[in-house]
C-alpha cells in the first residue's frame, strides 16, 4: 500500500487526480494538500484526508510528506485578469502577491522536492506543460511571468535531485471525458513544432489524471519525462490507449 500526497489538489486537474487515487483505495492511501479550506470543502465536501498549508512553508509541508512513498506535484501559478478588455482588445494579466511563476513554479516546486527528498519520498510525479523549449511562447508573456521557463527549471531540478521522477508535460487541457482516446507521447515540444497529421495538441484532464495513476503503478514510468497529447475522440485511426506500460516504453529519461 503506497501513501501518496497530491499538492495542488483543489486545482481542476489536481482534484481529478486525487479523486482517481481514492477510487483505488486498495492500492493507495492518498492525501491532498491545499491552502484554501473553503475550496477543499466545496470540492470534496470535507477536509478529511487533507493537509492545509503552503508549499513554501516547511512547517505545514513536512507533516504532509511524512512516510509518503510518492509525491504528485500539481501546483501552478494562476494568472488573474487585470482588466475587462474593450471589443477588439486583448485582456492583460497579473499574478497575486506571492503567486508569481518564479515563486510558485520554481521555488515552490523546489521546496517540495527538497522536503520530499529529506522525508525519504521514493518517487515524484510532476505535471507540467508543453512549450518550455520556446522562450518566446505566448504563455511566458502573461503577466511577464515567464511561467514555462520557470516550470522547465523546476523539471531540471527534479531530474538532478536523484529522486525517481516522472515528468508529464500535458498539452492543452480539455474538460472532456477520459478513457476514449489514443494517447501520444513525445519530447522536446515536437508536437507543437510539427503536430502529427495536424492533430490538435490537447488532451482531456481526465486522461492526464489516468496517466498519473498509471505512472505510480508501472515501473517503466520512473525516470521519464515526456510530452502528452491525445488524438480526437472521433479520429478513425485512433486505438484507445489501455496498455500504459507500452505507452511508457515509448518515453525516455532526461529533460
Amino acid at each position: 500500500m503506497q501513501k501518496i500526497l497530491v499538492t495542488g489538489a483543489t486545482g481542476r486537474t489536481g482534484s481529478l487526480v486525487l479523486t482517481k487515487l481514492r477510487q483505488h483505495s486498495d492500492q493507495f492511501i492518498s492525501f491532498g494538500f491545499a491552502r484554501n479550506e473553503a475550496k477543499v470543502k466545496d470540492i470534496f465536501g470535507t477536509t478529511k484526508g487533507f493537509y492545509l498549508g503552503d508549499i513554501t512553508d516547511p512547517e505545514t509541508l513536512k507533516p504532509a510528506l511524512k512516510d509518503c512513498d510518492a509525491l504528485i506535484i500539481l501546483t501552478s501559478a494562476v494568472p488573474i485578469i487585470k482588466n475587462l478588455p474593450k471589443e477588439g482588445e486583448k485582456p492583460t494579466f497579473d499574478f497575486a502577491e506571492g503567486g508569481m511563476p518564479e515563486e510558485v513554479d520554481f521555488l515552490g516546486q523546489k521546496y517540495q522536492i527538497d522536503l520530499a527528498k529529506e522525508a525519504g519520498v521514493k518517487h515524484i510525479i510532476l505535471v507540467g506543460s508543453m512549450g518550455g523549449t520556446n522562450e518566446n511562447h505566448f504563455l511566458n508573456s502573461i503577466g511577464n511571468g515567464n511561467i514555462l521557463i520557470w516550470k522547465r527549471k523546476a523539471e531540471q531540478y527534479l531530474i538532478d535531485s536523484g529522486i525517481n521522477y516522472t515528468i508529464i508535460r500535458a498539452g492543452g487541457l480539455l474538460d472532456k471525458t477520459g478513457g476514449i482516446r489514443e494517447l501520444l507521447v513525445g519530447k522536446h515540444d515536437n508536437f507543437l513544432i510539427n503536430p502529427p497529421n495536424g492533430l490538435p495538441t490537447s488532451i482531456p484532464r481526465n486522461d492526464v489524471a489516468e496517466v498519473v495513476l498509471q505512472a505510480l503503478i508501472a515501473d517503466n514510468a520512473k525516470n521519464k519525462a515526456f510530452d502528452l497529447i491525445s488524438k480526437p475522440e472521433d479520429d478513425s485511426t485512433a486505438i484507445i490507449t489501455k496498455d500504459f506500460k507500452a505507452l511508457f516504453a515509448q518515453t525516455t529519461s532526461g529533460l
